[in-house]
Order: C-alpha cells, then sequence, then structure tokens
C-alpha cells in the first residue's frame, strides 16, 4: 500500500476481521422505535424547534414506566422557556459506590426542507437507514439513555451504583443558546455529580459496504475557539488606489493563517491511538510513529505522518479561515474587512498561546485578532482508565468479534468540556457504528443504519449494566 495513499480509516481497517449480519426485530426493539420516532420526529433546532416539548415527552414515557416526577423531571430555566432539560436518576443499592451519569444533548444542528431529500424533522425508514436531523447526533444516544431507564424499572433491576441521566438542550448552537450541561453543572451540580460519565463522541466506524472497520471509545477532545480578524481603513474613491487596502491587509492574514503550522503535540490518549495504529501501518509510517512516540518534535516523522488530514489534526492544534466580509461599495476602496478564523485546541495548548501564534504569523499592526466570546471551557482530558476501558472492550468482543477498539482524541468538541467543570471524567461511548463519510451528520440527508442503531441500542444496555454494577 503506496503511504500516500493511506489513511486513518485504511489502517484500522486493516484490523478489522468482522463483517454485518442481518437482524430482525424484536418486541422490545419496537417499543423502542416508537421513543426513538418521537424524539426525532420533535423539532428541536434552534431558530424553529422545542427542546422543552421532547423533554417533556421523554419524562411522561419514563414516569408512564413508574419513575416518579422526583426521578424524572425537565429543568426549565427562566427566560428559556424552549431549552428545557430532563434529568433522572435510577438509585442504586450500594451507599458506598459513586454515581455514573448517561449524557446526550437533544438539540440538533439546522436544516433546510428545500436541501433536503426529504423533511428533515421527519423520521423516515429506507434502504435499511433511518433519515432525518439527528438520527445520529445525537437522538439516538439519548433515546437509548431513556429507553434504558425504562426498560430497567419494567424489569425490577436494581443497579449497585446510582445511575444519572442528562438529556441537555443547547449543545449545537455555540453561544446563541443556553447550554444545558453548563447550565447544570455551574447551578445543579447534584443533578450530574458522578464518578464518570458516558456520552457522545465515540461510536464506530462502518466501509461503504457496512463492514465493521473499528470501534472507538473517545478519552479527551480538542477545545474549540473562534478568532475574528479585522482591518480598518479610511478608504477613498476606487480610482485611486493605495498600499494599505484593508482587504489586502485581511488576504494576507488569512494566507499566514493557513500557512500557519502548529507543532505536534501528543497526549496520553493519542499515545495509546498511535502505539495500536502502528502494527496495521505502512513500513514508512511505522518508522515516523516510533520516531515520533520518541520524539514528537521529530519534524520528519510529523511531516511525513501529516499527509493524513485526519492524523494531521489529531496531531496538533489547527486553525482555518470559515468566513471572510469586506467592502461597502463596488467603487470604493474597502474601510472594513473582516474574516473568522475556528481553531481547535489540543489539550495542554492555551487559548493565549493559540492566539499569540496566529498574531506573531500574521505579523500586520494593522490586522486584530479578537477572541469570540462567550465560548467553552477548555478540554480536559480523562484518564486511561482500565475500568472504563476493559469492560468496553471485553464486550465489544463478544458483540463485535474481530473489530478492534481503539481510544481516539476527538477534534471536534462535546458538552464533557461542561462535565469537567466539576471534575467529572467524561468518555465518548462506542457502540454505534457510523458511515465512514459521516452519515450527513451537521449536513444534508444525515442518516444512520437501523442494523447500527438497533445493534448500538443492545451494546449500550448492556455496558450500561456492567458498569452499574461494578
Amino acid at each position: 500500500m503506496a503511504l500516500a495513499k493511506w489513511t486513518i480509516a485504511a489502517g484500522i481497517a486493516a484490523l478489522a476481521a468482522s463483517g454485518a449480519c442481518a437482524q430482525t426485530l424484536r418486541p422490545d426493539q419496537s417499543a423502542f422505535r416508537e421513543l426513538f420516532v418521537e424524539l426525532v420526529n420533535t423539532n428541536t433546532a434552534y431558530s424553529n424547534g422545542n427542546c422543552t416539548v421532547a423533554a417533556e415527552q421523554l419524562a411522561k414515557r419514563m414516569w408512564d414506566a413508574g419513575f416518579t416526577k422526583d426521578e424524572a423531571r425537565v429543568v426549565v430555566v427562566p427566560g428559556y422557556e424552549k431549552e428545557g432539560n430532563l434529568v433522572a436518576e435510577f438509585k442504586g443499592s450500594s451507599k458506598t459506590l459513586k454515581p455514573m451519569l448517561l449524557l446526550a444533548h437533544i438539540d440538533v444542528v439546522e436544516a433546510r426542507r428545500e436541501d433536503w431529500t426529504r423533511d428533515p424533522f421527519t423520521l423516515v425508514e429506507e434502504d435499511g437507514f433511518f433519515y432525518a436531523r439527528g438520527v445520529a447526533d445525537d437522538k439516538v444516544q439519548a433515546a437509548i439513555w431513556v429507553d434504558s431507564f425504562i426498560r430497567f424499572k419494567k424489569s425490577g433491576y436494581r443497579p449497585k451504583r446510582t445511575i444519572k441521566l442528562a438529556a441537555t438542550c443547547g449543545e449545537e448552537s455555540n453561544a446563541e443558546a443556553l447550554n444545558g450541561a453548563e447550565w447544570l453543572a455551574r447551578n445543579m451540580p447534584e443533578t450530574l455529580s458522578s464518578e464518570f460519565a458516558l456520552n457522545e463522541g465515540g461510536g464506530g466506524r462502518l466501509d461503504k459496504e457496512g463492514k465493521p472497520q473499528f470501534l472507538a471509545i473517545q478519552v479527551g477532545e480538542k477545545a474549540t475557539r473562534t478568532f475574528d480578524l479585522e482591518t480598518t481603513n479610511p478608504g477613498g474613491h476606487s480610482s485611486v488606489p493605495r498600499p494599505d487596502n484593508a482587504i489586502y491587509d485581511l488576504a494576507e492574514a488569512i494566507v499566514a493563517v493557513k500557512n500557519l503550522g502548529f507543532p505536534v503535540q501528543l497526549n496520553e490518549t493519542t499515545r495509546a491511538f498511535l502505539k495500536q495504529l502502528s502494527p496495521v501501518a505502512p513500513a514508512a509510517a511505522q518508522k515516523a510513529i516510533a520516531d515520533l512516540l520518541a520524539d514528537e518534535t521529530n519534524i520528519e516523522a510529523g511531516k511525513l505522518l501529516s499527509m493524513d488530514p485526519v492524523m494531521n489534526s489529531t496531531l496538533r492544534t489547527t486553525c482555518v479561515a470559515t468566513m471572510l466580509e469586506a467592502g461597502h461599495a463596488a467603487n470604493a476602496l474597502p474601510q472594513r474587512a473582516k474574516g473568522v478564523v475556528n481553531c481547535r485546541i489540543v489539550p495542554g495548548m492555551s487559548t493565549e498561546d493559540t492566539q499569540s501564534a496566529i498574531e506573531k504569523a500574521i505579523a500586520n499592526p494593522r490586522v486584530k485578532v479578537m477572541l469570540r466570546k462567550p465560548h467553552r471551557p477548555m478540554a480536559v482530558p480523562p484518564p486511561l482508565d482500565k475500568r472504563i476501558l476493559d469492560p468496553a472492550i471485553k464486550l465489544a468482543g463478544e458483540m463485535f468479534p474481530g473489530v478492534p477498539l481503539i481510544p481516539t482524541m476527538a477534534t471536534g468538541a462535546t458538552d464533557a468540556t461542561m462535565t469537567a467543570l466539576i471534575g467529572i471524567p467524561t468518555y465518548g461511548i462506542p457502540g454505534i457504528f457510523f458511515e465512514s463519510d459521516g452519515g450527513g451528520i451537521h449536513g444534508l440527508n444525515e442518516r444512520l443504519r437501523v442494523k447500527s442503531v438497533y445493534d448500538g441500542r443492545d451494546y449500550l444496555h448492556r455496558l450500561v449494566q456492567i458498569y452499574a454494577d461494578k
């Protein structure tokens, strides 16, 4: 395999040995499907949706299953009436084991009907897939958590460890909306306080034929920071150009950001990831991984591995221009030019260091670099705790034989940054297999395989019980 064509996905695929098999819907899966459909069909996008309605629907199902209104309740912050959150607790028998938390968000990214092949807010099952906004991100996990609580209650199961649940709003809306996980952490920490939390961000990858390639458990993530680049100028008539043009200044600044290369910064998770990936990599990549693990300042090793965009993002902080705005008239020199740069910062690097690097790269005092606020807290990576990893690996071996489970660091961001505010190690849990192309998450025609949903539900339900009884 030529190194230039080798990617993380291709490397991990070489570890996999099992394929997909047919699955018949069980009665308990039919009950779950009803819950899932109701949740997905309830629009929870920030602009025109309502998380409170969705949270109330979930709560009612829990009340109907036998939970009291103290055990399952909807928390609505005054002034944010459409941004409600569901919190619940399933009491354990142990007086010494600390609780565990099941976390998911019920809000979704915006979607316009005219852009989609199908109505984005109506779940459609077609050709072995569920289609709709949120089927994958993150209503499938929210539905599985609530469904597990209901199954536990109806079966008479009593865990040793108390299990908490938070299905929150505002994860997708950045600063536009109230982030429910953050608000609960800051104002009602007792609803979340746990020894550890299971969250989105892990999962698994399928190839184009639907064959499992690998499972992933997220152990840490990058922090997201957005910077505004702005330059101003008195302007003037376009017939008299001048060298200090605001657009030229901004354009040169954007190119400087494009060429800005941050150094490799490894952590416990990315080191473990590289070690597991190395055996299936081409010889040249194996050597580069070994060299980088021995010395992360090895420029040639970092450059070779960074030929893969995903690997590049995994190894270091990245910044990219995402928006531009400039000028006020076609026949006038621009008085103002603005750009937006989004950065994903590896654990261990600060916001201040990132901004300083951008300013140094631009090296033009006429371009102001300003941090957008408010923003998420900095990510705090949880430990590679064998008490978390070993049960997940063992169960994966039973349910998905031959499919490797690897620790990963997310290059995006989740509400794990919010639970970190109160010291909860939060893991993106495996179990649900996603498409190799992302399945339209945050984009058009979001989809998730029906088989992935039901298999993931079985895996997660069993895994929660294992953790709850340890």
